[in-house]
């Protein structure tokens, strides 16, 4: 046995060469953001629409294009809907009542106006291993396993998408174990360490030191992260090459249906237990999780890391990412192009039909950690936004017999939410997930596991 060596993710997707994000091609950004910008136009076309209002600047101090963090004026829009009152206006009481009438139609309304329908078409995976190998994690003797989901791309063979995980856990773990799978850049991603920082456990020790398996899946080979990829990948070969329609899902939706097919895998393995699976991610990726835990309810569990808009953080709030950020050219993609139109004069988020309280109530009553950073470094993301999110979806959770956050007064850095299946903290990190994995870990253990 050699020892584990894990490769620290060094960037995001888009700081990866261009060519690593797009297939192999050799394309360079200029033409990545071109192609994208003719995608996005061609959406607004079948849209009736020919623009919309501009991105928001993060790093703006002045000016119409910076970003709100001021609490005073972040809340422009105070009503949000019912999550409990039906689009008919009846109000739900039961348990019953939310999964057989309510849950059904929130996801319709998601699908169609936010993250996309997945097509009745879409092709199987087929699932094999790439290589199998005993490691060492630390001292604790290991086995790593990388996989390649195929998809059956025989009614378009032009485009190939090879689906790109791992899976790792203790040589001497016994069968049907728990498993958290991270959504990640490249396999084996772990947090990255800084010169001079303190040595801490990566993510996958702590769970591996658990008996569980730790697994990531690669976003980027299931969907390109960039308007330029939608005819290609999951989204591409589904579509046999062509544009998207206005319902059809974005690289958001797909990255959750990867991770779906994943558990797809898990069930057909002894080794693992799949009705005891998490589904982590940080910033988009935290958006993804979201994403894939609302729709999929076989996901146990989901550490929602700094998601910010489009994941926790609401709509109808006004502080740091907007919705035109998601609606520009740039960040499109991860929604279906039905959603482009609430970016567009005279539609605004307070046009929408839900909010991102009703995205989190959808994975009740299963456990759902809202994480969030430093205000310094973590404030892009909304993070008073995405624990008040978090709160108004605690009376669905309190409905279907599960706990919620047991106030609604923010709790401020370091002082977390941590009673119920659906909980909240702040950490005195920045822009990352790494100080609140051993608290999901422990909720994972008392609420999942047990």
């Amino acid at each position: 046995m050699r020892k584990l060596f894990i490769i620290a993710a060094l960037a995001a997707a888009f700081l990866l060469p261009a060519s690593a994000q797009f297939g192999g091609a050799n394309v360079n950004r200029d033409s990545l953001r071109a192609i994208s910008v003719q995608d996005h136009a061609q959406m607004m076309s079948q849209l009736g629409i020919t623009s919309v209002r501009p991105p928001l600047d993060g790093y703006a101090t002045e000016g119409p294009d910076a970003a709100n963090y001021d609490e005073l004026t972040a809340n422009p829009y105070p009503f949000y809907p019912d999550v409990l009152t039906t689009f008919s206006g009846k109000k739900v009481t039961t348990a019953e009542q939310w999964f057989n009438e309510r849950r059904p139609e929130l996801v319709r309304v998601f699908e169609d106006e936010v993250y996309g329908r997945v097509p009745d078409n879409v092709p199987s995976i087929r699932w094999k291993v790439v290589k199998e190998e005993k490691m060492m994690m630390e001292d604790i003797p290991c086995i790593y396993r990388e996989l390649a989901g195929i998809a059956d791309n025989s009614a378009f063979p032009s485009i190939e998408v090879s689906i790109q995980a791992c899976v790792l856990w203790p040589e001497n773990a016994p069968k049907n174990i728990p498993v958290i799978v991270e959504f990640g850049y490249m396999l084996g991603n772990a947090p990255m360490m800084r010169p001079g920082a303190p040595a801490t456990k990566s993510w996958q020790q702590q769970v591996v030191e658990r008996g569980w398996a730790a697994a990531s899946i690669v976003t980027g080979s299931i969907q390109p992260d960039g308007g330029y990829g939608l005819r290609s990948g999951i989204v591409g070969l589904t579509n046999k090459g062509a544009y998207r329609k206005p319902t059809d899902w974005g690289s958001l939706r797909a990255w959750g249906w990867g991770a779906s097919k994943l558990i797809d895998y898990f069930e057909g393995e002894p080794q693992f237990d799949a009705t005891k699976v998490a589904i982590e991610g940080c910033s988009r990726n935290g958006k993804a999780a979201l994403v894939a835990m609302a729709f999929d309810q076989r996901f146990a569990a989901g550490f929602i890391a700094s998601s910010g808009k489009g994941g926790a953080a609401p709509w109808r709030r006004n502080c740091g990412e907007s919705i035109t950020n998601l609606t520009d050219s740039g960040e499109y993609h991860w929604m279906c192009g039905n959603f482009i139109k609430y970016g567009s004069d005279p539609m605004t988020e307070d046009d929408l039909p839900i909010d991102q309280h009703e995205l989190i109530a959808l994975c009740a009553p299963r456990l759902c950690l809202i994480s969030a950073g430093q205000h310094q470094h973590d404030k892009w993301q909304d993070i008073v936004g995405m624990f008040m999110a978090a709160s108004k979806a605690t009376p669905v959770y309190e409905l279907v017999g599960a706990k919620g956050l047991s106030t609604d007064i923010f709790p401020g850095q370091d002082f977390g939410l941590l009673d119920g299946q659906l909980s909240y903290r702040q950490h005195n990190g920045g822009h990352e997930a790494g100080p609140n994995w051993p608290y999901f870990l422990d909720l994972f253990d008392r609420f999942v596991v047990k």
